[in-house]
């Protein structure tokens, strides 16, 4: 199977998956809209939130997880395939108890940040609290992901998250619309989506992988902290990672509505475009960590070097697509999104900003995905916090002269830095790392 192919098989399923995603926010606010009123509504976004900033930190279970098992992988340890996702799962365990132990002191300091009427707080309050219960399989279910892109295996995330949105959205209606429960039915719709969700992983495991679920034994030694260091290492780096996002992503939302509700609506929208189009470039991301972490562990550098230009070419031909999308239909999809015309007539002004992303951005997400499957934490990180320092010293630097437009261009400049600096350490902590193990 030649490099395209692969890179394909590998990305469109992730693709697929992740088209998936916007439908729940979409459903969950639709049932709420249709049986409660604008409080409620409030509530749910509110509280979803709370769950957006809560596993963004944790999303270092998944990434962490697919370089690493693309490597074992790429060395044929299956040994330390086992023992990877035995790990994995070990410190999802623990960062669920951290979680139910945190829960009351994160909802109370986000609330208390978070400018909402009594009512509303209350409701989202109510959501957290029942909706915290599925947090061993929402962290659990990133362990297993990540484990299944390090197998080269992108089909079994796809059901993964087919299922969980699927059922979170039958039930989540069957709850809230034929049930007592109410608005609250949403949260225990996701709730039992997320263990479904689990299940299948479980399954999943034990059917296509049952040959590495005999070898947890002979990984046994998985449990001592000489073993675990270098995940947990990863997963450190890959923390300060999501910190550092979260600086740039809340602080680009923080920062707009303090321009008004109008320019907050434009940047949202904004937002929501430019994550409709990461939805395809993640595929192409995923399908990155899965081939560079196997080449890796296989030390052929040829074919590392040649899946780098392949996975580039494919996301850059999807950046394309959007670049002539935004650039011929902007204004379209703005309509799409609303109907308000202060803010219609708003959003000429960033329209440039929307056709400028896409290119940018894809070399970022794919930098990320070749940077993951390596396992180079510490050059992950170090660009991210980069980046955070482009987003905060452009904007802060500008807006007194350029006003909102400041925002977006610390938003584009936070992605030239990423991109900059993982294309200037690439050969160094990449190539010539492999190169020299090759020579021992």
């Amino acid at each position: 199977m030649n490099l395209s192919k692969q890179v394909l098989r590998l990305a469109v399923p992730s693709i697929l998956a992740n088209i998936t995603i916007p439908l729940v926010g979409i459903v969950d606010t639709a049932i709420v809209g249709h049986i409660s009123d604008a409080a409620a509504i409030g509530g749910i976004a509110i509280g979803t939130m709370l769950f957006d900033l809560l596993y963004w930190n944790f999303g270092f279970l998944r990434v962490g997880t697919s370089g690493m098992a693309a490597q074992a992988y790429g060395r044929h340890d299956r040994v330390d395939c086992a023992k990877i996702l035995a790990q994995s799962l070990a410190i999802a365990g623990f960062a669920t108890l951290l979680v139910w132990v945190l829960q009351w002191f994160f909802v109370t300091a986000v609330l208390a940040c978070v400018p909402c009427s009594t009512e509303v707080a209350h409701l989202a309050r109510r959501y957290f609290f029942v909706r915290i219960w599925a947090a061993p399989a929402t962290l659990s279910l990133m362990a297993f992901k990540g484990w299944f892109i390090g197998m080269q295996d992108t089909i079994s995330p796809m059901l993964c998250d087919i299922v969980v949105n699927v059922v979170n959205m039958v039930v989540s209606y069957s709850l809230a619309v034929h049930t007592p429960l109410g608005f609250i039915g949403v949260a225990y719709g996701t709730v039992i989506a997320q263990f479904c969700g689990l299940i299948l992983a479980i399954v999943l495991t034990c059917t296509r992988y049952r040959s590495y679920i005999a070898l947890f034994t002979e990984a046994k030694d998985w449990i001592r902290w000489t073993q675990l260091r270098k995940l947990m290492t990863l997963n450190g780096n890959l923390f300060i990672r999501s910190l550092c996002f979260m600086v740039v992503y809340v602080g680009f939302t923080s920062i707009a509505s303090d321009y008004g509700n109008e320019q907050l609506a434009v940047a949202s929208i904004m937002m929501k475009l430019f994550m409709f189009f990461s939805y395809f470039v993640d595929g192409f991301a995923f399908a990155g960590e899965a081939l560079v972490g196997r080449f890796i562990g296989e030390q052929n550098l040829p074919a590392l070097r040649t899946s780098v230009r392949v996975l580039f070419l494919w996301s850059l031909a999807v950046g394309v697509v959007f670049t002539l999308i935004y650039a011929m239909g902007s204004k379209q999809c703005f309509a799409l999104m609303t109907n308000d015309p202060q803010v219609l007539t708003l959003a000429n002004a960033f329209i440039l900003w929307l056709i400028a992303m896409p290119i940018v951005s894809t070399l970022a997400f794919m930098w990320d995905g070749i940077y993951i499957g390596a396992t180079a934490g510490i050059e992950i990180r170090n660009a991210m916090i980069w980046a955070a320092v482009g987003f905060v010293v452009v904007y802060v630097a500008l807006y007194r002269c350029c006003g909102i437009q400041a925002l977006y261009m610390a938003y584009f400049a936070h992605l030239i830095a990423r991109v900059l600096y993982l294309t200037i350490r690439y050969k160094k902590s990449i190539i010539t790392t492999i190169s020299m193990n090759q020579s021992l």
